[in-house]
């Protein structure tokens, strides 16, 4: 039988379990950065492309600051760095490393997109993209996101053969079975019908002989008593 110390211990921890979800809200609820479902992208030596980074925050933010990075494997250098002073502000960039980059992003209306555009593409850009972001009203708390660029000199065709006959196999298989299904359905509805003929055609044949024999309850003509 718990005595009153441990019924006053059971109140502390769930004070304590409350105080340790109130501290640890704010960082599942803090910044976030994102470069797409595609960390892994391909493109063609002497083309451009879209290199994109979104970030978010459920407390908002103020001066916020990004920069996107570059590494490989014998160089790293900041490519593009700059500020966002609010919610309604487009960034502002303050460096430029390089003069094929653009900055295509916008955080107005909540897009919070500082994006960037890469162009003339050369073998040497291969590499590791990293957007950057710190959020001062979050204390400074920082997030970053990373995609991979291969500069190719074309992109490979993908052979979808495979992917097609299986699609196609399994479609068939699913056609098989609703048919199957279907005709399934049609000959239990056959069987009832023909069950219900059955029955009907028995308790006619039932009322018939009744008449014919004269039973109870039956449709024969009574004949009139004799007279004495």
């Amino acid at each position: 039988m718990p005595g009153a110390g441990d019924r006053g211990k059971a109140p502390a921890r769930w004070l304590g379990t409350g105080l340790l979800g109130l501290f640890l809200l704010p960082v599942t609820l803090s910044l976030e950065v994102s470069v797409g479902k595609a960390t892994d992208i391909y493109a063609v030596n002497g083309t451009e492309i879209l290199l994109p980074c979104t970030f978010s925050s459920c407390f908002g933010f103020e001066d916020l600051h990004f920069r996107w990075t570059y590494n490989s494997s014998d160089a790293f250098r900041v490519l593009i760095e700059g500020t966002v002073k609010n919610e309604k502000s487009d960034p502002k960039v303050t460096l430029k490393d390089d003069d094929r980059i653009t900055l295509v992003g916008s955080t107005k209306e909540k897009m919070n997109n500082i994006s960037i555009v890469l162009r003339d593409l050369e073998f040497s850009d291969t590499g590791k993209y990293t957007c950057h972001v710190k959020n001062p009203k979050e204390n400074n708390l920082q997030h970053h996101a990373t995609i991979f660029l291969q500069v190719v000199d074309k992109l490979e065709e993908v052979d979808n053969t495979v992917t097609l006959i299986i699609l196609a196999v399994v479609g068939g298989v699913i056609g098989l079975l609703i048919l199957i299904l279907l005709i399934k359905k049609l000959i239990i509805f056959i069987l009832k019908k023909t069950r219900e003929k059955k029955k009907e055609c028995l308790v006619s044949s039932s009322g018939n002989d009744n008449t014919e024999n004269g039973l109870p309850g039956s449709k024969a003509e009574e004949k009139p008593p004799s007279k004495v």
